[in-house]
């Protein structure tokens, strides 16, 4: 039985597991979960997930969620995946689990909330947060430094120091890939004193070409009528968006 993937492409850790199948060869059902009509709160879809998030994979009979996990499942259960993607070297597995768990709580916390209380909210049914969006900032800078400083400090390409990407990188530039959401003054005003993190993001995007503009087209697109909205309402804010995607 094909694998299937259950994801929506404006999901973050959605697009950090296609984008990986696609690189590696990997033969899979993708599924679409629409997050803007909740199709993740299905009875359905909670046999698959009862967390009711995206993304969840089912193997056969085998069923699991959470990104993190599931990227670690398919780059040790699937043959001919590269091993710089998850190394079969203790060490190096150790260091790419401590960059993955750091994620979940820092620069996720900061993109993810600096983006949802920004302009996201209002096309999934919340209402914006400036206080919650004010807090996420803070985190979201602080994260993007500390990756800078720790992970980048050297000379390699990419987070471990070497020249081929892993399972992090990929998790955490897809992470930050949806900053494009914002307006761009804004975009440019997080990322431009991070000029290593820009260069990493751009080696990330080369190295899993063409797969990575293919699946972020959707955040693109979306972007794209984000800007639109905002010209014909004269308003730089993002607050009102369009009723469909």
């Amino acid at each position: 039985m094909k694998l299937r993937v259950y994801v929506d492409r404006l999901s973050q850790p959605s697009r950090a597991v296609l984008i990986f199948c696609k690189v590696n060869g990997i033969e899979f059902e993708e599924v679409r979960i629409d997050l803007s009509k909740r199709q993740q709160l299905s009875p359905e879809y909670k046999e698959i997930n009862p967390m009711r998030k995206v993304p969840a994979i089912v193997d056969g009979r085998f069923k699991l969620f959470e990104s993190h996990a599931i990227l670690i499942y398919l780059a040790c259960a699937f043959p001919g995946v590269a091993d710089h993607w998850y190394p079969a070297d203790l060490f190096s597995r150790a260091k790419i689990n401590s960059v993955l768990d750091w994620h979940h709580s820092n620069l996720r916390q900061g993109a993810a909330k600096y983006v949802l209380n920004t302009v996201l909210a209002p096309f999934l049914g919340l209402r914006l947060n400036p206080q919650a969006a004010a807090e996420a900032e803070k985190l979201l800078s602080s994260s993007l430094e500390k990756i800078e400083s720790i992970w980048l400090k050297g000379n390699g390409k990419f987070l471990l120091g070497g020249l081929q990407p892993s399972i992090a990188d990929i998790s955490l530039v897809c992470e930050i890939m949806q900053l494009e959401l914002l307006d761009d003054k804004d975009r440019v005003r997080m990322l431009a004193p991070h000029k290593k993190v820009q260069q990493w993001i751009e080696n990330t995007k080369t190295a899993t070409s063409p797969y990575f503009d293919e699946v972020h087209n959707v955040l693109f697109k979306v972007k794209a009528r984000f800007q639109e909205q905002r010209v014909k309402s004269g308003s730089s804010s993002g607050t009102n968006l369009p009723s469909k995607m």
